[in-house]
């Protein structure tokens, strides 16, 4: 009889693979848990592939149309479709449209509240797992529903471009009534790394801005009615919402989906004679400048979910690892950027390429702001005796609103 995997692993599509590629490890009592190669890893290597505990679309993405699987947030429209709306052309005509991988007819809608997937097995898992506890029916379109008010009055409250959503918490509360065995899924939730009481309220601000202490009560109140379970009142005490607030504002990895990506991927892998190359590319350049003049850098299906074991990578300036989101839909890869030795701690950054980039004080600025912690990894250790030296495009952005978690999570879910 096979081992029982260890639960930071029951979540990986090839959890045999994964334990003989990482473990987590303690490191200390300021850093916590990181992940660390058991075995030598190439560089482009997929390390693991992982399913998320819970994830769901933000607020503001699903209001303004990014349609989007309810359960793995795939993206529903056609490539073509996408291309359209995102472009405001709506007689635009895509080139080798076969190789847009959504399909229409396999979609679902439950028949109770019209909530969309895109299979009846994406549709039977999210019955399965927290659906039940969350579908309104016939209410769905009414305000007065109390889901619906949590929902209004977190996007009163949290604008885009947003890092986090209610409903993963709403979902967590959901999935732990459902379920036969309680005490298991919280149990996996308490995996998740904990915070301070001040570091807890300082994530609130960061997620809520300055009101955010009347916000958090209001919140808490409108969580309550919608949600109250005894198995989880813990969670339901002002400190205790207040910490599973931080867990998903800590935690949560950010998704995107698209569509349309998926389709200029598959147009680069197509083996075309070189004046047929330079049309395609030509055409969708000028694509991707007709949405950027019409919607902007908005272009995904986004949301955020809980990843077990992705959830033990620590920060690095320089990091030898990256997650994304290569099947268009919430199956996180976390693949190698560089070689890594057997016993060499796999880091990932908060931090865009940009950001990256950045003198010492400024990447540190960002990432005390945005995550509560300084960075000592290898590159700004060994920038700690220079002279820290700020250019005046950096300090134009970090005078303004430039640098926040929500543009790091923007650019890993635009780089699907």
């Amino acid at each position: 009889m096979a081992a029982p995997v260890d639960d930071m692993f029951s979540l990986c599509v090839d959890a045999g693979k994964a334990v003989s590629s990482v473990e987590v490890r303690f490191i200390d009592n300021l850093k916590g848990k990181g992940l660390f190669a058991k075995r030598s890893i190439k560089k482009g290597d997929t390390i693991f592939t992982e399913r998320p505990l819970v994830s769901a679309q933000f607020l503001w993405n699903s209001l303004y149309k990014y349609r989007a699987c309810d359960y793995c947030l795939r993206a529903l429209e056609t490539a073509e479709e996408n291309a359209r709306r995102l472009s405001g052309n709506p007689a635009l005509i895509l080139p080798h449209a076969e190789l847009c991988g959504v399909r229409p007819e396999m979609h679902q809608a439950c028949p109770q509240c019209q909530v969309m997937y895109c299979s009846s097995e994406c549709r039977q898992a999210a019955a399965d797992q927290y659906h039940r506890v969350l579908c309104l029916g016939p209410s769905q379109e009414d305000p007065d529903h109390p889901i619906n008010k949590l929902k209004d009055a977190w996007r009163s409250m949290h604008y885009p471009p947003e890092t986090s959503s209610i409903m993963l918490m709403a979902r967590m509360v959901a999935v732990v009534k459902q379920a036969k065995d309680k005490a298991h899924w919280q149990k996996l939730f308490s995996r998740f790394c904990s915070r301070t009481a001040n570091e807890e309220e300082e994530i609130a601000h960061k997620l809520l801005g300055e009101q955010f202490r009347g916000q958090l009560t209001l919140l808490h109140s409108l969580f309550s009615t919608a949600l109250y379970d005894d198995h989880l009142n813990r969670w339901f005490l002002p400190e205790g919402f207040r910490s599973l607030f931080a867990l998903v504002g800590t935690n949560g990895q950010g998704i995107g989906t698209s569509s349309l990506s998926q389709w200029v991927h598959g147009c680069d892998a197509l083996e075309l004679p070189a004046q047929q190359r330079e049309h395609l590319d030509s055409f969708i350049d000028q694509l991707y400048k007709d949405i950027e003049k019409e919607t902007g850098d908005f272009l995904n299906c986004e949301g955020s979910g809980l990843y077990l074991l992705q959830s033990s990578c620590n920060h690095s300036c320089t990091p030898n690892a990256e997650a994304s989101f290569p099947e268009n839909n919430f199956l996180l890869h976390l693949c190698a950027l560089s070689d890594i030795n057997p016993g060499e701690e796999i880091c990932i950054s908060y931090l865009d390429c940009c950001q990256r980039d950045r003198s010492r004080h400024s990447r540190h600025k960002i990432l005390r702001e945005n995550y509560l912690f300084a960075c000592a990894c290898v590159k700004c250790e060994s920038q700690r005796d220079e002279l820290d030296v700020t250019s005046e495009d950096e300090e134009e952005e970090e005078g303004g609103e430039g640098e926040t978690e929500g543009d790091e999570m923007e650019e890993e879910m635009t780089d699907v």
